[in-house]
């Protein structure tokens, strides 16, 4: 707890601390000696009139109204409950990026603007984006000019392209983007996904007991890989490009039955840093422990390329893929979320 019984209440924020982190106490409810109390702790993002905004480490932004307010102080940055390698924000989310890269992309300031899009199914209108990571504006820095000038050339560039317009946001780790958050959803921006960056050693990954002999290990993507893959229909050649992309880039595939592979994987070595993606594994050959054989057989490889640190990126709501990652050591980082213009 923030707060003690015997300690003495003072509410010690003010709007100078925007952009600090701290913990509040507010009175939620009150009775005939029974008045009730909530904290809250995360990035006090805003400070408007009589309303504090607070963004939790999950990404989860709470409106705390200032009569109501009992206690506050700032407090430190959250300490590192990690075993895997120390990182800042900004080094993973530029590894991250150079590891999922856009067909077309062009600078705004310090941010970036990111497309990779194929026609519509059936030959319809529109355009469809191959994930929202390579088409989503990532904005690490200053745009070179006022947030709605940003914001309003950025619907303008996905619009050209026929596309929606994302804005990629971390939160929950020092230095990550909780004011910016705040101020996309002042202008109506929504999140539609969430997820969570994991870190973890490498050598202890490629050091597990697994028959990575099973593990075909290739530089460019095949066709039966691409069977298996899940994340796209019929892959177009933007779909192929953005998988080929990276500083150092290996498909790994259990082969099966048919022509089918049993499980796949993908990883980018860049610099320390082993990136995994597209680890998936065919239904009927869950539980089977392929996930982890994938997983180790690309490790190895990337401890030959000189790599050390392992990062990888899993959607909140995916309790098996995060339980599986968690017994191989990763541990969360900071989340991320992609938020669509109204």
């Amino acid at each position: 707890m923030e707060f003690t019984a015997g300690g003495r209440l003072e509410v010690r924020v003010t709007p100078a601390d925007v952009g600090k982190r701290v913990s509040v106490r507010q009175l939620t409810g009150a009775g005939p000696g029974a008045e009730k109390f909530t904290d809250t702790v995360g990035v006090l993002t805003s400070w408007d009139g009589d309303v504090l905004l607070i963004t939790r480490r999950t990404g989860e932004s709470v409106a705390v109204p200032a009569a109501s307010l009992v206690a506050g102080k700032v407090v430190p940055a959250a300490p590192a409950r990690r075993r895997g390698p120390a990182a800042t924000f900004a080094e993973l989310a530029r590894a991250a990026a150079r590891a999922w890269q856009p067909v077309e992309s062009e600078p705004l300031g310090a941010w970036t603007l990111r497309a990779a899009a194929g026609p519509a199914p059936g030959g319809g209108p529109g355009r469809v984006g191959f994930t929202r990571r390579a088409n989503s504006v990532l904005p690490l820095g200053d745009p070179g000019m006022e947030l709605d000038a940003a914001l309003t050339r950025v619907r303008r560039w996905y619009g050209e392209r026929g596309l929606p317009a994302y804005a990629q946001v971390a939160t929950g780790a020092p230095d990550t983007q909780e004011p910016l958050r705040a101020e996309l959803e002042r202008r109506g921006w929504r999140p539609e996904v969430s997820a969570e960056v994991l870190t973890g050693a490498l050598a202890a990954l490629g050091d597990r007991d697994a028959d990575v002999a099973r593990v075909r290990l290739e530089r460019t993507v095949g066709e039966s890989w691409l069977r298996r893959y899940q994340r796209t229909g019929t892959p177009g050649p933007h779909v192929r490009q953005v998988l080929a992309a990276g500083p150092s880039v290996w498909f790994a595939t259990v082969p099966g039955e048919g022509g089918l592979p049993a499980a796949i994987g993908r990883c980018v070595t860049d610099g320390r840093w082993a990136g995994f993606m597209a680890v998936e594994v065919g239904p009927e050959h869950r539980r089977g422990g392929l996930a982890t054989t994938v997983m180790t057989a690309l490790a190895r490889r990337a401890l030959e390329e000189g790599a050390s640190a392992a990062w990888l990126q899993v959607e909140t709501d995916n309790e098996a893929a995060r339980a599986l990652y968690a017994g191989l050591g990763f541990t969360a980082h900071h989340r991320y979320h992609h938020f669509r213009s109204p």
